[in-house]
């Protein structure tokens, strides 16, 4: 087998990232997962655990809790999605991607036990985000990691990932997102998200509307588990910011952190103080996790695609803000870090997105509007978009791809100008590939 037919392999079972998923939850067993795992020799429960599930954030504060860890020495795995560009990007360990030969050594492994849970199928066949959740698993076993850091994929009480006992589950804020599936109601998806806390376990949650704390601190309560609430039991202040990076201080629980983060945008600020409260709940349980380590570590930390700067003349900003709250955080961070003349938005999303209500963020703040689409199955098409925009009185401008929607915003665009891409991490993906592909002219400053 070599790299392509392992990628192949991955992608010939059922893949709910690029067709919709089914509402019946009876496709929603771990029992599967859990059969998988333990023909393996039980991977996932070789390392220690951080679990992190949530609407938006979730992805940036993985990134800082493993930048910490591996500032404090441990070997840390870090398995996220969707990916950018490359495949490869959702297992890295101590910030090194899976190579192609190790990523298909584990799918010849894994093929066989797949196969035989899937002829079976007692409990339902494995689908493609399972098998990437079971190789994740299976090659951090094979590195010797000491934590492995998860991401939810989506909900968390039948996510793949939730095979685990954590040292530490984070709930990241929580809002309206994949409705069809989690619920129509903050309760009903805050329901599912908290359904990756674990008897006894200690648990972190960002700050949250009321409905969303409500349903944690019961579920903390039933689960006998430990709460540390951030924005109260951990706090934050901002001390300035440049074009780089920003200035913040944390008060947790422990002690005091002055941090420099390589991220900007405001909620990377809460973002920052809901990860230290985890390392300081992991430094409690007695981790040789120290004050230093996760300065140095928070420092060091890169998670491109988010609130990323790729030029500055025209100040060029990609953001994969995919939601009406992450759109309204989008906006207000604009307005907060950058000073621009005109603003010119690229915009495309999945096909499962509250348009109207990311529209309704995002129109005020912008003079002239492009739509486009990412090449991903599930990219929604231009005219529900236009007609989106035009609902607010906005006359929007379609172009197919994203690499020529970049191009003219960009031709558009005067040297004091702002061109913002967002509305799915897949078009970000491609007008970073597009803004590679332009070189030097996206790089100057």
């Amino acid at each position: 087998m070599d790299y392509q037919q392992a990628l192949d392999y991955i992608f010939s079972y059922t893949d709910y990232e690029k067709v919709p998923m089914p509402h019946d939850p009876a496709f929603y067993d771990l029992r599967r997962m859990e059969e998988l795992l333990f023909r393996l020799g039980n991977p996932h429960l070789a390392a220690k655990s951080v679990h992190i599930a949530g609407t938006n954030g979730k992805g940036s504060i993985a990134a800082m809790v493993t930048a910490a860890l591996t500032a404090s020495g441990y070997t840390t795995g870090l398995y996220t999605s969707p990916h950018l560009n490359d495949l490869r990007e959702r297992f890295r360990v101590n910030g090194e991607l899976i190579t192609e030969g190790e990523l298909t050594a584990v799918v010849e492994k894994l093929k066989p036990e797949v196969e035989t849970v899937n002829q079976k199928a007692t409990y339902g066949e494995l689908t493609t985000f399972e098998l990437l959740t079971a190789l994740s698993f299976a090659h951090f076993k094979l590195k010797g990691v000491d934590f492995q850091v998860l991401e939810v994929g989506l909900g968390g009480k039948f996510d793949a990932t939730n095979v685990i006992q954590p040292e530490v589950c984070i709930i990241t804020p929580i809002s309206f997102d994949h409705t069809e599936v989690l619920g129509n109601a903050l309760a009903e998806i805050a329901a599912e998200k908290a359904g990756i806390i674990k008897p006894g376990s200690m648990v972190v949650t960002s700050p949250q509307p009321d409905e969303v704390a409500q349903v944690i601190e019961k579920t903390c309560l039933n689960c006998q588990a430990g709460l540390v609430r951030v924005g109260s039991d951990v706090v934050w202040q901002s001390l300035g910011f440049d074009s780089n990076r920003q200035l913040l201080r944390v008060k947790g629980k422990l002690g005091s952190y002055k941090l420099s983060i390589p991220l900007l945008g405001y909620y990377q600020l809460e973002n920052a103080a809901t990860a230290v409260a985890a390392l300081e709940v992991l430094a409690g349980k007695g981790f040789n996790i120290s004050r230093d380590s996760i300065i140095s570590g928070l420092a060091q930390v890169s998670w491109p695609g988010r609130f990323q700067i790729l030029s500055h003349h025209p100040l060029l900003v990609v953001d994969g803000a995919h939601n009406p709250d992450s759109a309204r955080k989008l906006k207000q961070s604009l307005v907060q870090y950058f000073d621009f003349h005109r603003a010119i938005l690229v915009i495309g999303v999945s096909s499962d997105k509250d348009i109207a209500g990311i529209v309704s963020e995002l129109v005020p703040l912008f003079d002239k509007v492009i739509v486009t689409r990412s090449r991903h199955p599930r990219a929604m098409g231009l005219e529900p978009l236009i007609a989106a925009f035009r609902r607010r009185g906005v006359e929007a401008q379609a172009v197919e791809a994203v690499s020529e929607a970049l191009s003219l915003a960009l031709n558009m665009a005067g040297a004091r100008d702002l061109v913002c891409v967002t509305g799915s991490l897949f078009v970000v993906a491609e007008a970073m590939e597009q803004a590679n592909i332009r070189g030097c002219l996206l790089r100057e400053v």
